[in-house]
């Protein structure tokens, strides 16, 4: 990839470690990241089984005092944010700035819907894993724990598609359009 102000990427489909180390790796290297769809990465293993590891780590908490201890983030983009974090030297000055560089979302905020959304073919899921092997999504998970926003998201979500459905007919019918006018014979003269 190369180095642009910011880089939004779409995490549709995304399997979560994968991801995650090839961000980290551009945030090192002073890139801005944005990862957008928080809630459609994919993590390998079946969702009960995975509900089963959550639920260990649920269980890590201090001992003196449970309050002031470990935090266990519910949102889906926040526990992709965790992840990145546990790729970076966050505790240092080098680490901490590049976790800055980062912006995780669930959904596509309206800032973000209009700019191109790339994807890393080396953590897609239909090339990385098989067929046959079991998967949950991040937002499921997240759903399953405590996550109470994936409703509210998934709405958003239409209404957005729904604006996108109408832009991308109206640019096909003025694409039409131009094509239409240049094939006029006025337009024939005038370019010969």
């Amino acid at each position: 990839m190369s180095f642009k102000s910011e880089v939004v990427v779409d995490g549709k489909g995304h399997l979560v470690g994968r991801l995650a180390s090839y961000v980290a790796k551009q945030l090192v290297q002073g890139q801005r990241v944005v990862v957008v769809r928080c809630e459609k990465l994919i993590l390998s293993g079946s969702l009960f089984r995975n509900k089963v590891r959550f639920g260990e780590f649920l269980n890590k908490r201090l001992l003196t005092n449970p309050r002031r201890g470990i935090v266990h983030y519910r949102a889906p983009s926040r526990l992709f944010w965790r992840v990145i974090r546990g790729m970076l030297p966050h505790k240092t000055a080098r680490g901490a700035a590049s976790l800055g560089r980062l912006k995780v979302f669930e959904g596509v905020p309206e800032v973000y819907a209009v700019k191109k959304r790339q994807v890393v073919p080396d953590a897609l899921k239909v090339i990385k894993l098989k067929n046959h092997r079991k998967f949950c999504y991040l937002g499921n998970l997240s759903s399953e724990v405590g996550w109470g926003k994936g409703n509210i998201i998934a709405d958003l979500e239409k209404k957005r598609l729904a604006r996108a459905k109408v832009w991308h007919e109206r640019r096909v019918e003025e694409s039409k359009r131009k094509k239409r006018v240049l094939e006029t014979e006025n337009a024939k003269k005038i370019r010969a």
